[in-house]
């Protein structure tokens, strides 16, 4: 199994004491970084749960920064020692809490004790009291500051340093003096004791704010605190503690006074000399670190800007146009080495003080926010099946190209050539993203927002991929393809150069590539996507459209029924789904449907859904479709019979078929009614269901967690996966790839032993693994009837007659009309008038 699309940007990274390594936390491991190259080299696994801290442990002599151990914190509740150059785990604490900070003072204080008996330990963790039951006023307390003693492995005699509503992320001085936490108006500060046991007073002071605050930061060498707020203000105390603290810290430190008037900017009786407050951000505050000189203040907020104050002066300089909001930034052992984690996922690694960016760390972009007005949008993933990419949309206007074998970016194509800013109000959307089966074309399609009902425009464009540099360049635009009408699908021939775009105004259309003559395998000026043909069906909203496996069957949804065209002729073939949705506004059944499809009216009410997704089972003669609504539908189609074979009523958020296989994967979301059973399920929202498209009973199913916008699909392996997931000496050729809605993803051989095997995947968290007919989907909808194809046909279905029958009579199609025996005298005795007889 290969695993990957972790966020990378949770929790703040941590450099190796020669700065040649980053350790980064990713979900429930800790990945660790070349800084040299970018690329990841060893992974600390272990922990069962997200890890939010990783603490490396600082060389005390300039021979010891070979040393490369570390501590890691999780929600699990424990703590684990690393030697991370080999790596290995050395020693687990259970605290039995999630941890949700970690910090430890006594790694960065520098004590000139050299006694033979070394010092013990002690961390200081932000807990969440889940011993603490949920008050229905919301007040009980959950969020705790707690000590643990690392040396002997045990808390600190259940001491409590603070209580809060949630836990708060602390914040320790480089000295490893002080250490504190924002909250609310407020900052709390503890100064570490001198001599430090676990049940050492450790002393508190707080100050206030009239604004929420969202990060801290202290001074290397004096007693001054800055803290960000949620109006971008930066509020710098200095002399804080001098009433409290001033005993023995070695820092230095402020005259005492009680005169309000000598306090400029302090509020009330808080223990501080002066408050001043700097104001350049435009939004919230979230990062905040003083240089290791104390010279400079660093911060950074939702804008995406870092900028740089001279703490005496105030003045400032900028590193600009980063292009996402900026969430942590951490300096390294070497001076001219310092890292920015931003919230698009990614980790820039800085060169100091010149601040100029060296390297790139790029996790998967994560999903990105619409406007309501865009909330019906599907995921928008595209895959290439053959090379292993994924192809996502991301908030700047770009499309991410990333390897699923690598776990690695590739490249970002820029839809729309914009500046973007972190922000700013969504003004532009790239709706839909598809790539070809050989990942050659691409193609996307983008919305400008209309501002007070003016100016919305829809763009389409064509993508050409270059054979020497592998990146995507323009080849056409196309600009209102469909008039104003949105585009609901994209999809491209398997075998030619040939595209179909479907819109909601009612049509859709064809697009063939006129690339003439090319030099060097590059596309040239001239060449060009032109439209081919045009199709519509009863001026019904086009929702989905897919090319059979063969290229030769091309498949557009009308809302609720399924037209076929040959689209080299631009003939249209059969529909399908148009018999019932005839039947069902007509209020009659004919003879032999009910027994055909061995449902009730509800089956055919359900039909009329419109269709979101289209795909063929592979090779095979069977058509899926998918609609949503208040009663969603998974319907499977034989092209043969042109009828649905079967189907199930399940919200489907995606389809995935094999290009040389009869097989297929939905991705569906559990009914309301079944996540009430919270134990069984662990959080899993969703389902992937295995078919064979001839049989209606899954092959396998698998729960799965955050299935809501996700994807799927199957992807060629290439020689290492293959090299590296070969099962019982048969190497598999076709891998299942599930990406979650917030961009994790798994690989694994849907047929292999090891996506048998409930205990790996449980592990990860991306869901347990179980064959069907056991657990899964049987536990949740229970077993599936056996299906009888020799069942004997009833020769009519009573009905009651309608008061005017020959107006529906002959609807529908001619081979599901009743027997013209039944047919005439039901329409000869509508002719006739009644005649009331009264009898005495």
């Amino acid at each position: 199994m290969i695993r990957g699309g972790r966020s990378y940007v949770l929790s703040p990274p941590a450099f190796s004491n020669d700065a040649k390594r980053l350790l980064v936390c990713t979900a429930n491991s800790v990945t660790i970084f070349s800084t040299a190259t970018g690329l990841p080299v060893l992974s600390l696994e272990g922990h069962a749960a997200l890890v939010t801290a990783v603490i490396v442990v600082p060389a005390s002599t300039p021979a010891s920064k070979i040393l490369c151990y570390c501590w890691t914190a999780s929600l699990d509740g424990t703590i684990r020692y690393w030697d991370f150059s080999v790596p290995e785990l050395i020693k687990i604490i259970n605290v039995d809490l999630p941890i949700i900070s970690m910090v430890i003072p006594s790694l960065l204080s520098q004590t000139a004790e050299t006694n033979d008996k070394s010092p013990k330990t002690f961390a200081y963790l932000s807990v969440e009291n889940t011993k603490e039951p949920e008050k229905e006023s919301g007040k009980a307390l959950r969020g705790q500051i707690k000590k643990c003693n690392l040396t002997n492995s045990r808390m600190a005699g259940g001491m409590t340093l603070s209580e809060m509503k949630q836990p708060e992320i602390i914040t320790v001085s480089s000295s490893g003096k002080y250490f504190g936490i924002q909250f609310k108006h407020k900052l709390r500060i503890w100064k570490v004791p001198t001599a430090e046991s676990e049940r050492a007073v450790v002393k508190k002071i707080t100050l206030h704010h009239t604004k929420k605050m969202n990060v801290l930061a202290f001074h290397p060498t004096q007693r001054i605190v800055a803290a960000g707020d949620v109006t971008g203000r930066i509020l710098i105390w200095r002399g804080f503690g001098d009433r409290t603290f001033a005993d023995g810290d070695g820092l230095v430190s402020r005259k005492l006074t009680n005169n309000e008037e000598e306090r400029p900017g302090v509020r009330g009786d808080d223990d501080a000399d002066t408050c001043t407050t700097w104001h350049w951000h435009s939004a919230e505050v979230n990062v905040l670190f003083f240089s290791s000189d104390g010279a400079y203040l660093y911060s950074g907020g939702k804008e995406g800007v870092l900028v740089v104050w001279q703490l005496d002066t105030g003045r400032k300089k900028f590193l600009p146009r980063i292009g996402s909001p900026l969430l942590w930034f951490t300096d390294s052992p070497d001076p001219s080495l310092s890292s920015i984690s931003c919230a698009d996922n990614q980790i820039h690694l800085l060169k100091m003080p010149s601040m100029e960016i060296l390297k790139s760390i790029s996790g998967i972009k994560l999903p990105c926010s619409f406007p309501e007005m865009c909330n019906g949008l599907q995921s928008g993933i595209a895959f290439d099946c053959n090379a292993g990419l994924v192809a996502l949309r991301t908030e700047n206007y770009c499309i991410q190209l990333y390897s699923l074998f690598d776990d690695r970016g590739i490249s970002e194509v820029v839809v729309c050539e914009r500046n973007h800013q972190p922000g700013d109000e969504v003004t532009v959307v790239v709706t839909l993203a598809a790539l070809s089966l050989d990942g050659s074309m691409m193609s996307t399609a983008e919305v400008k927002l209309a501002e007070e009902g003016l100016g919305g425009l829809v763009c389409l464009k064509f993508w050409a991929l270059g054979s020497q540099n592998k990146e995507f360049s323009l080849s056409t635009i196309v600009y209102e393809p469909h008039r104003d009408a949105g585009i609901s699908a994209i999809a491209f021939h398997p075998t030619r150069p040939m595209a179909v775009s479907s819109s909601y105004g009612g049509d859709f259309k064809v697009w063939v590539c006129n690339n003439g003559i090319q030099e060097m395998n590059e596309p040239l000026p001239n060449s060009g996507w032109t439209c081919h043909a045009v199709g519509s069906y009863k001026k019904k909203p086009m929702t989905a459209a897919t090319f059979s496996s063969d290229g030769s069957v091309l498949a557009v949804a009308a809302e609720t029924v399924i037209t076929l065209w040959d689209a080299d002729k631009n003939i249209l073939v059969a529909v399908i789904g148009e018999t019932l949705m005839v039947l069902c506004f007509n209020g009659s059944i004919p003879f032999g449907v009910f027994d055909a499809l061995g449902s009730s009216y509800d089956f055919v009410i359900d039909l009329l859904k419109p269709v979101v997704n289209l795909a063929f089972a592979g090779t095979s003669e069977y058509l899926v479709s998918a609609s949503w609504g208040s009663k969603p539908q998974l319907s499977i189609w034989s092209m043969s019979k042109l009828s649905v074979s079967w189907s199930y009523m399940l919200h489907v958020e995606a389809i995935a078929s094999g290009a040389d296989m009869s097989f297929f994967a939905a991705l569906a979301l559990l009914p309301e009614s079944s996540k009430c059973n919270e134990t069984s399920l662990k959080g899993r929202d969703g389902v992937i269901l295995l078919f064979n498209a001839s049989d209606p009973v899954p092959i396998f199913t698998w729960s799965v967690k955050k299935a809501k916008g996700g994807a799927l699909a199957f992807i060629q392996a290439n020689q290492f996966a293959i090299d590296e997931n070969e099962l019982d000496g048969k190497p598999h050729q076709s891998l299942l790839a599930y990406i979650n809605g917030d961009h994790e993803y798994l690989l694994f051989d849907p047929q292999g032993k090891e996506a048998k095997e409930h205990s790996t995947i449980r592990q990860e968290g991306l869901g347990d693994l179980e064959e069907a007919g056991k657990f899964g989907y049987a536990s949740i909808y229970g077993e599936l009837p056996q299906f009888d194809p020799k069942r004997k046909q009833a020769s009519w279905v009573p009905s009651a007659p309608l008061e005017r029958p020959w107006e529906t009579v002959f609807s529908g199609s001619s081979h599901n009309l009743p027997p013209l025996t039944k047919l005439c005298s039901v329409f000869l005795e509508s002719l006739l008038e009644k005649r009331t007889v009264n009898v005495d």
